[in-house]
């Protein structure tokens, strides 16, 4: 047969080892008699029994003390080591023993929940000879305060460095050109005022023009080259003194030599050096414009070379006397070890009633 049947084994009614009732093994109808048909079917399924009474007695009990939950963690910081410190017993004394342990002399830092100090014995207080040790023991050296002092000096001439270069490559620029514009801005007024020149000028008075269309140059001509009167305060100075003494431009042969800084204080001939062959330089005067034409460049020469200045320059590529222009300035930039020289010649002059060139209208 393959009808299941229950396994044989020994166990109680309600166990799968008996069927109905009955065990296996046991013989006959009944079994061994009626102990095996009824057998305990163990505790009933309800609430937990209670335990079991005291074998000894069953007499009223003191309870055991209850636990006490733990304390909530304080919100000024205070860590799980102070407030796992159970409750003080005992009498009055007991208690103020334990509020000591427990705060101590100072209060604990943030997030340790130790008090510093709390078991450490109180310190003696310090003789007048050991503070005094202990004081010159804390005392810079001499070899510190020296090194401070070194370093405050490199910090503040790097300080005075930086103010000097801002000074000299950014304000020089700034203060010259403005007052570069108000001479020429005088000039001009006074030309149209009908103010007239005088024949001959002071050092530092302007009485010219210069252009230079290609480089955007507009700036004023005054006599002379003294720095602090001329160069210094962005405008162009005439050499007119002295064994550098040069033509004007109205003169009818001569070389018109004019001077200016590349670099600071306006730095009018910082570009010189990109004219090419044929590129215009304009002198307007009261009444007239002086045209010329760039013919070369020099780029590095002796300061003491006065020969450039010569009513027919040497180096220059002209070979007899006429209407010539001459730029000096200083080269390398931002040095003044060597002279750059740039040469025009003239060629035209156009009286004022007739309007700008066209070097300056185009």
């Amino acid at each position: 047969m393959t009808a299941l049947r229950p396994e044989r084994d020994s166990g109680r009614a309600g166990d799968q080892g008996s069927s109905y009732g009955q065990p296996y093994g046991d013989s006959g109808a009944f079994g061994g008699g009626w102990d095996g048909w009824y057998e305990d079917p163990g505790p009933a399924p309800g609430p937990t029994p209670r335990p079991p009474l005291d074998d000894e007695t069953v007499a009223l009990r003191v309870p055991p003390p209850a636990t006490a939950p733990d304390p909530a963690p304080s919100p000024a910081g205070v860590g799980a080591g102070a407030s796992a410190v159970p409750p003080p017993t005992g009498g009055r004394a007991a208690r103020r023993k334990a509020a000591k342990r427990r705060h101590g002399r100072r209060a604990a830092p943030r997030g340790t929940g130790v008090a510093p100090g709390a078991d450490e014995a109180p310190k003696a207080p310090l003789s007048r000879v050991e503070a005094r040790r202990r004081a010159r023991a804390r005392r810079p050296s001499a070899a510190v305060i020296a090194s401070r002092v070194m370093g405050e000096l490199f910090i503040t001439t790097g300080v005075l460095m930086l103010l000097f270069v801002t000074y000299q490559l950014w304000w020089t620029n700034v203060r010259a050109q403005a007052q570069a514009d108000k001479a020429a801005s005088n000039l001009q007024e006074d030309w149209a005022n009908g103010k007239r020149s005088p024949g001959a000028f002071e050092p530092g008075q302007g009485f010219a023009l210069l252009h230079i269309p290609k480089l955007d140059v507009v700036v004023p001509i005054a006599e002379g080259i003294d720095e602090k009167k001329v160069l210094d305060r962005g405008m162009v100075g005439h050499y007119a003194e002295g064994a550098l003494k040069t033509a004007m431009p109205d003169a009818k042969t001569g070389n018109f030599g004019l001077a200016g800084h590349r670099n600071t204080h306006g730095e009018p001939f910082r570009y010189i050096n990109r004219l090419q062959p044929g590129d215009p330089i304009v002198v307007e005067t009261q009444d007239e414009y002086f045209v010329y034409k760039m013919a070369s460049i020099l780029p590095v020469t002796s300061p003491s070379n006065i020969s450039v200045l010569d009513p027919v320059p040497k180096q220059s590529g002209f070979t007899g006397p006429g209407r010539y222009i001459t730029l000096t300035t200083c080269t390398p930039e931002f040095t003044s070890k060597y002279r750059m020289i740039v040469w025009g010649k003239m060629v035209e002059e156009r009286p004022r009633s007739k309007g700008k060139p066209d070097a300056l209208v185009s």
